[in-house]
């Protein structure tokens, strides 16, 4: 049991991926969708995310160029005990409601064009999160 344990405890000691599991409560997520919400480098992110799977926190699955993550929905697992007891921690903290308004923004815009800017945005030198973008975002989150 403590070799299941190590893994979850390990991968819900940082915020970044906290913040993941919050943001897939509502459902599948495609990595773009994640990499705009917390505004961390691909790479950074697909760490994070590689080490949720790992600790079996959540599911992927690839459509296309697409990669989609979910929470995991193995039944009676230590990794669905310790998201449901996260999420009932949490789910009001003043970053996760941010990060809830925030998504819904993003999910407005769409995979597709996320990504498309994503590519743009490394090509050029950008920062991971082109201005245009996040100021789309910035004027949803203070609509809602």
């Amino acid at each position: 049991m403590l070799k299941t344990i190590m893994p979850i405890l390990k991968a819900l000691a940082d915020e970044n991926r906290v913040r993941v599991l919050l943001a897939l409560r509502g459902g599948e997520l495609c990595a773009c969708q994640i990499i705009e919400l917390l505004g961390l480098a691909p790479s950074t992110v697909s760490k994070h995310l590689s080490i949720l799977k790992n600790a079996g926190l959540v599911d992927s699955r690839k459509d296309g160029r697409w990669m989609y993550f979910e929470l995991s929905q193995e039944r009676n697992s230590p990794a669905v005990e310790a998201i449901a007891m996260i999420v009932k921690q949490i789910e009001n903290d003043e970053q996760i409601e941010f990060d809830d308004k925030r998504l819904k923004a993003i999910l407005d815009i769409g995979p597709e064009t996320l990504c498309r800017r994503q590519a743009e945005s490394r090509e050029s030198g950008e920062a991971c999160c082109p201005t245009n973008v996040n100021e789309v975002i910035k004027v949803k989150v203070r609509n809602n």
